[in-house]
C-alpha cells in the first residue's frame, strides 16, 4: 500500500470516528463543601483540576478525584489561568477586584494584584507572556506581566466581557455579552483590532478556538446556538444547535471536535468536518446546572460541575454537600 493510500484511509477513519461521537459519563466525584462555583481549568501536565468555589480554589487530582490542595482567600473567584512554563497560577477575584498569583506546584500564594472592577474571566497568553482579566463591571481588560506580577496596562472593551481565547500569535478574542459582539485586540499594544456583531447569538459567553483553521466557537448563553466564527474576517460560518444556557465551550485540536456545556444538563459535541462545515455529532446528558466545563487536552476527558439547586436565580438554594464533578470521555 502506498503512503498516499494509507494517508487517505487514516483520514477517512478519523472523519468517521468523529462524526459519530459516543461520549459517556464515566465518573461522578462527590466533593461537597460550601459555596458556588464558576470556571474550571485543567493542568494536563500536573494531572490536576482547578475549581473556583467562591472564596477559594479547590485542586483535584484528575486520576483519583480526590482533593489535593486549595488556593485560599480568593473572594468571589471566577476563573483560573495557568502559566505552566513558568510554574505560576492566577485567579480572578471578583469581590475584591484582585488577581491572586500562586505557585503552581506548591499552591502557595505569592501576591495579590489590583486590577479592574469585577474581574470575571481570566486568560494566560503565551505569546505576550501576559495574563488578562476581563472586568465585567469596568467593561475593560487588565493586562498583567506574568513574570513580574505587575499590571502592564488596560483596554476599554465597550461592553461587558465574558470569556476569551488567544491565537497565540498576538491576538486575543473576547465575547462581549451585553452587546452580542466579538472583539479582537492586540495583546502587546492593547489596541482593538476588530469588533464583529454576532448576529443571532444572544449573550455570548464561552469562547474556544481552533488555531489551525482559525475558527472561534462562541456559546450563545441567551439561546440554543453556537456561533462558529472566522477569526480573520469575523464572518459567522455556522450556527449549530446546542443546549439552553451555555456557559462554556472547548475545542479538541487532536480530534477536531468542539463542545458546548449548558445549564439544561447537556454537552453538545460538534464535529469539524472542515473549516466551513460543522455538524452536531452528539448531545450528552450530564446533570442540570452543569454549565461550566474544561477539557483535558492530553486525556481528551471533559469535566463539568454542578450541585442540587432549587429556587430562582435571585434566590438560589444549594443542597448541602451535593456539589459534584462529572467526568466524561469517549466510550471505546
Amino acid at each position: 500500500m502506498t503512503p498516499r493510500k494509507l494517508l487517505c484511509i487514516c483520514f477517512l477513519l478519523t472523519t468517521a470516528f468523529a462524526s459519530a461521537a459516543d461520549y459517556k459519563v464515566i465518573k461522578t466525584w462527590k466533593l461537597g463543601g460550601e459555596g458556588g462555583w464558576d470556571y474550571l481549568t485543567v493542568d494536563s501536565a500536573g494531572h490536576r483540576l482547578f475549581i473556583s468555589r467562591a472564596t477559594r480554589v479547590m485542586v483535584i487530582d484528575t486520576a483519583s478525584g480526590k482533593q489535593v490542595g486549595e488556593v485560599p482567600g480568593t473572594q468571589g473567584v471566577h476563573g483560573i489561568a495557568l502559566d505552566a512554563a513558568d510554574g505560576k497560577g492566577f485567579t480572578s477575584n471578583g469581590r475584591e477586584d484582585t488577581v491572586t498569583m500562586f505557585d503552581l506546584k506548591t499552591l502557595a500564594v505569592a501576591k495579590k494584584i489590583k486590577v479592574g472592577s469585577g474581574p470575571d474571566a481570566i486568560l494566560y497568553d503565551p505569546f505576550s507572556k501576559r495574563v488578562f482579566t476581563f472586568n465585567g463591571k469596568g467593561q475593560d481588560a487588565t493586562a498583567i506581566d506574568a513574570a513580574k506580577g505587575e499590571v502592564a496596562g488596560k483596554l476599554a472593551l465597550g461592553g461587558k466581557p465574558e470569556f476569551a481565547a488567544t491565537d497565540e500569535k498576538g491576538t486575543i478574542f473576547v465575547n462581549i455579552e451585553d452587546t452580542s459582539e466579538l472583539v479582537a485586540f492586540d495583546a502587546q499594544k492593547l489596541a482593538v483590532k476588530s469588533r464583529w456583531k454576532l448576529t443571532g447569538c444572544e449573550e455570548p459567553t464561552g469562547l474556544a478556538i481552533d488555531r489551525k483553521n482559525r475558527r472561534l466557537f462562541a456559546g450563545c448563553g441567551g439561546g440554543k446556538k453556537m456561533a462558529i466564527v472566522n477569526a480573520d474576517s469575523g464572518k459567522i460560518v455556522a450556527t449549530p444547535d446546542i443546549g439552553q444556557g451555555c456557559d462554556a465551550t472547548a475545542f479538541d485540536a487532536d480530534w477536531g471536535l468542539a463542545f458546548a456545556s449548558a445549564g439544561d444538563g447537556t454537552i453538545t459535541v460538534i464535529n469539524e468536518e472542515n473549516a466551513e462545515n460543522f455538524s452536531v455529532a452528539q448531545t450528552l446528558t450530564t446533570q442540570k446546572g452543569a454549565r461550566t466545563m474544561a477539557l483535558d487536552e492530553k486525556t481528551h476527558q471533559l469535566f463539568t460541575v454542578t450541585a442540587n439547586v432549587s429556587g430562582t436565580r435571585e434566590n438560589r438554594k444549594i443542597e448541602p454537600d451535593s456539589f459534584v464533578v462529572i467526568v466524561a470521555e469517549w466510550a471505546r
